[in-house]
């Protein structure tokens, strides 16, 4: 119980001081002291105090809540496959949102049809939950996880390739944009878009955490869950939407995010020393949201003004953690 309460202590700490220092630090720095004052309110006007409103704040907050929702998934997925390395990005899933949208966008775009948010999360999830169909369809032929794992990949490289093609021949200019969230960024972010996130991430968090108690008992085994009178086909499918949608709505904000969804879990395992549902859920959220404010922070800052996708930062940084995770699994 102590190491519990240490370890989301900490967390919110790293989560508070990531959260500041995403804000003060740029291309344009801005003092504490004057955040402090913007806080406030003694400060609610300048360039300063636009920067933080329109631009940093939006996106800070975008990537604290869309990195969690991508650790959450991606746990959920480790449960559900019962894979260590099972993730939205490595199985493919991340990979076939993104095709549904970018092909939603070319085809409005062409048409001179605005997408919604919505739609863009709507195209994400039709995407994301084909993806795991074909990754259910094999996981009922192959025994082995790894062979598994290999299936998610090719399709996950199947998926970019049509939608690298389809990005690349596109006319319009504002098609050819989609490249750059292609390679995942939180650009751009606005309050509306936001707004949004939150909508969706936080009731299938809470949704989630709901099931806490059914899903530590479908870790324990099937037959083990069956005796507690859990509904295997109801979890079943309450993990693969909740995944999915989380999935979607981080692909169809900010594009696909490589390693967050594998890593994050362990990671908290080893820093709660519990594979509880109940415990490591809101660590999973914590953790993957202070995760991707500091590799959106490095993405935006280590080549400033020219910004590096956000996928690029989080597998220099997290592929090196999963090597080592298999490596003590041996």
């Amino acid at each position: 119980m102590k190491r519990t309460v240490c370890a989301y202590l900490g967390l919110m700490f790293l989560v508070c001081f990531l959260f500041v220092g995403n804000i003060c630090v740029g291309s344009h720095v801005i003092a504490f002291g004057e955040l402090l004052e913007m806080i406030s309110g003694k400060t609610k006007s300048g360039m300063n105090y636009q920067v933080i409103l329109q631009i940093r704040l939006p996106r800070v907050l975008a990537a604290l809540f869309l990195g969690g929702a991508l650790s959450v998934s991606g746990f959920l997925l480790q449960t559900f496959f019962r894979n260590p390395i099972a993730g939205p990005y490595v199985l493919g899933i991340s990979s076939g949102a993104k095709l549904f949208v970018a092909m939603s966008m070319i085809f409005l775009l062409e048409r001179g049809v605005q997408i919604s948010s919505m739609g863009m999360v709507g195209a994400a999830f039709a995407g994301s939950m084909v993806s795991m169909l074909f990754v259910l369809v094999i996981s009922k032929r192959v025994e082995s996880m790894s062979l598994l794992v290999v299936c998610g990949i090719m399709i996950g490289y199947i998926c970019s390739a049509i939608t690298d093609l389809c990005v690349t021949f596109a006319a319009d200019s504002n098609i050819v944009n989609l490249h750059n969230w292609s390679q995942g960024s939180f650009s751009g972010m606005n309050w509306k878009e936001l707004y949004c996130v939150v909508g969706i991430v936080f009731p299938v968090f809470l949704v989630t955490f709901l099931l806490s108690k059914p899903i530590y008992a479908y870790q324990l085994g099937e037959a083990y869950a069956r005796n507690m009178g859990v509904n295997i086909s109801g979890i079943r499918i309450g993990i693969i939407l909740c995944s999915s949608l989380l999935t979607a709505c981080v692909t169809s904000f900010a594009g696909p995010i490589s390693f967050v969804g594998i890593a994050v879990p362990h990671l908290m395992k080893g820093l709660m020393k519990t594979a509880k549902p109940l415990a490591l859920l809101p660590a999973c959220f914590l953790g993957g949201g202070c995760i991707t404010m500091l590799c959106d922070g490095i993405a935006r800052t280590i080549f400033a003004p020219t910004e590096v996708s956000i996928s690029s930062v989080t597998a220099v940084c997290l592929v090196p953690v999963v090597m080592v995770m298999l490596c003590k699994k041996e």
